[in-house]
């Protein structure tokens, strides 16, 4: 496991405890937080990966947000999956899509993004939105969510990441220390590095950006897999 701050992460029944406790306040949470990063950064990945007609996996979709996002540009021929640990958070986003009218093109599933369930090389587009920051090894998390991408496709990641001043990383390191005794306000999360595991496994990065507040920044990026 690759962590800026060596932060041990939390186990999996915990984080299901967390995310059963706040699934529906998730969004205000997390969006008040980042001061709406959050959906910057979702933003950015969903408009440089996503085609009509194109297969997504949205994997840690949590309440849905960066998926319906998707689901609205993959058009009547394309699909989304939201896959999830917490069927909580997909209870919330299963409402979302029913108001949005876009149940025939999302499919729900639950399980452990460390070991997914599908074939290698399965979706035109992978996409993970602040859904590394809590896995208990992320890099492996990365892998997997790159071995289901399908070569020509592309693979969106938002992050947590260290504030690159001093001062500013120094500050961060002290908030959060009280935060991480406040499991239902960090939600598990912490600041990861999977970028060079996924170079290194061939990925070509296409975009990469850091965004956010300065003590709470996120690592924005695109890989595309290369055709063999």
């Amino acid at each position: 496991m690759q962590t800026h701050n060596k932060r041990k992460a939390l186990s999996t029944e915990k984080l299901k405890t967390i995310y059963h406790n706040i699934a529906n306040r998730y969004d205000f949470q997390h969006a008040f937080i980042t001061a709406r990063a959050d959906q910057r950064g979702r933003k950015i990945l969903v408009e440089n990966t996503v085609n009509d007609g194109v297969d997504v996996l949205d994997c840690g979709s949590g309440t849905g947000t960066t998926g319906i996002m998707a689901a609205r540009k993959v058009g009547q021929h394309g699909k989304v999956i939201f896959f999830d640990l917490s069927e909580d958070m997909l209870s919330v986003a299963r409402e979302k899509v029913v108001r949005e009218n876009l149940q025939e093109r999302v499919i729900f599933q639950t399980g452990d993004m460390v070991h997914l369930p599908f074939a290698d090389n399965r979706f035109d587009v992978v996409l993970s939105t602040y859904s590394l920051c809590p896995v208990y090894d992320p890099v492996k998390g990365a892998l997997e969510l790159y071995r289901v991408t399908k070569p020509g496709g592309k693979l969106g990641i938002a992050h947590s990441t260290e504030p690159k001043n001093v001062i500013a990383r120094y500050l961060a390191h002290l908030v959060e220390d009280i935060a991480w005794h406040l499991p239902w306000l960090s939600m598990g999360c912490r600041s990861v590095s999977v970028l060079p595991a996924l170079e290194k496994a061939g990925g070509r990065v296409v975009l990469s950006k850091y965004i956010g507040i300065p003590f709470w920044p996120f690592l924005v990026f695109v890989i595309e897999k290369p055709v063999t």
